[in-house]
């Protein structure tokens, strides 16, 4: 029920996606660095080199996923809010700096209401 058992000579020393010749020592290829860990993968002579792991995880893609779609839903939003929301700011008066300088900011006319 599992995977064909490999036949040593008819089976490939794959790492980093380079196949290993047969006959030469590992440490022709890799060093004498005893401290060294490599990942190799064996495969039978003649089919490739064996399929690559995925660099990030299902799960761990479908959350960045999701983040992205969030951030870009909430940029649209903003941008959509942005364009003339702001000029209804009491900063965004020309005339606010000016009654500001004179301290005419806080004087208003009898009978007359400020909605908003």
């Amino acid at each position: 029920a599992g995977a064909p058992l490999l036949q040593p000579k008819a089976t490939s020393v794959w790492v980093a996606g380079k196949e290993f010749e047969r006959g030469k020592l590992i440490s022709d290829r890799l060093g004498s660095n005893e401290k060294t860990k490599v990942v190799a993968k064996l495969s039978h002579d003649g089919d490739g080199p064996p399929p690559r792991e995925p660099i990030v995880r299902e799960d761990e893609r479908n959350a960045m996923l999701e983040h992205y779609h969030k951030r870009n839903e909430e940029l649209k939003r903003l941008a959509d809010n942005e364009e003339d929301e702001y000029m209804n700011s009491v900063w965004a008066d020309p005339q606010n700096m000016a009654r500001d300088l004179q301290g005419l900011g806080s004087v208003r006319a009898p009978g007359l209401h400020r909605f908003g």
